[in-house]
């Protein structure tokens, strides 16, 4: 149960970083492919849930020309009755791929992996809605039951030997999606929120969490909340999305020169804000402000900074679903790590 994983992959290295954190309307999402799939799952507890909706996302293995960890972490549910289905290493025939996660009512295949804590290749046994609350297993989920009062406990069958992190491939988890699964790959989908996209570029930053450095044992294995960025610098790269395929030549050239003003507008205000945050720390430098003073406008500065992302999120999913094919529905698969 001590133990999460999930990776990613690619198939031509030149698709940079962007794609990583690309969100689009196929249900598996892949940039490059890797020859290799990635390291086993470490070991690790389970931070203790920080409060009521949280639902538990898995860490995984990422890549960017070599693989590094992306710690497990709490999520705020985005919906109401919405669980994560994480995403998971397969083999592609010539090369490891990663597909993504999303969020949905369902929880869709995940490769047959077993990331533990309710993700044990097959569906999510760490808790449930019921009447617009999530309910936790208590079993497999590490919960204040003093703070949190809509829990149970219902105990799962956990095979806490099997370590493998990728489907297909030689020695990788063989195992295939249900009819069931399957079709939930073709319900509404959210992909992974800002909060996610944030962690990850976070992780991506840290030297620490590469293979190459901890050689399997990441330093940070979990989180009790995704690492947030404090300021736009530290946010990840605007997402440039694929051009606008509707079957109407002029209608997408239209979408992709509202594409292009959008992404201007965007790049502008998180210069706007960084431009203002920096000069609000040479001001208190000046002043010789007491560390207090300091952290506050450090609060300050996340708060504004997260609003910022997530405003733009808002103004790019926007602009995706109205740019969708008439009849094509709402489909969406997640994108990131």
């Amino acid at each position: 149960m001590r133990y999460l994983g999930h990776f990613r992959i690619v198939r031509l290295l030149f698709l940079a970083i962007s794609m990583l954190f690309l969100s689009s309307a196929a249900s598996a999402q892949f940039g490059v492919s890797v020859s290799f799939g990635p390291p086993e799952m470490p070991i690790y507890d389970q931070p203790l849930c920080p409060g009521d909706g949280y639902i538990w996302t898995p860490g995984y293995w990422a890549w960017d020309g070599e693989y590094y960890w992306v710690p497990g972490t709490w999520v705020l549910a985005p919906e109401i009755g919405y669980l994560w289905t994480p995403g998971y290493w397969g083999w592609g025939g010539n090369g490891f791929i990663f597909y993504d996660g999303y969020w949905g009512p369902t929880v869709g295949f995940y490769g047959g992996i077993n990331y533990g804590y309710g993700y044990y290749g097959h569906g999510y046994e760490g808790g449930r809605w019921q009447n617009n609350h999530f309910f936790y297993n208590s079993a497999v989920n590490h919960v204040d039951e003093r703070s949190i009062r809509n829990v149970y406990n219902s105990r799962v069958n956990e095979n806490r030997a099997n370590r493998v992190s990728y489907n297909g491939g030689s020695g990788g988890i063989n195992e295939r999606a249900t009819p069931q699964e399957a079709a939930a790959a073709h319900d509404r989908h959210i992909p992974p929120v800002a909060a996610q996209t944030q962690h990850a570029y976070s992780a991506r930053n840290n030297p620490q969490q590469r293979f190459s450095a901890n050689h399997g044992t990441p330093p940070v294995a979990a989180t009790s909340r995704p690492n947030l960025a404090s300021h736009p610098k530290e946010l990840p790269p605007i997402d440039r999305p694929a051009a606008p395929n509707t079957g109407n030549t002029k209608m997408d050239q239209k979408f992709q020169k509202q594409q292009g003003s959008i992404i201007a507008r965007q790049t502008q205000q998180r210069q706007a804000l960084q431009q203002k945050q920096d000069n609000q720390h040479q001001q208190l430098a000046r002043q010789n402000a007491p560390p207090q003073r300091m952290q506050q406008m450090e609060q300050q500065h996340q708060q504004q900074t997260q609003q910022l992302q997530q405003r733009h999120s808002q103004q790019t999913q926007q602009m995706q679903q109205r740019q969708q094919p008439s009849g094509r529905g709402s489909q969406q698969g997640g994108g990131h790590r």
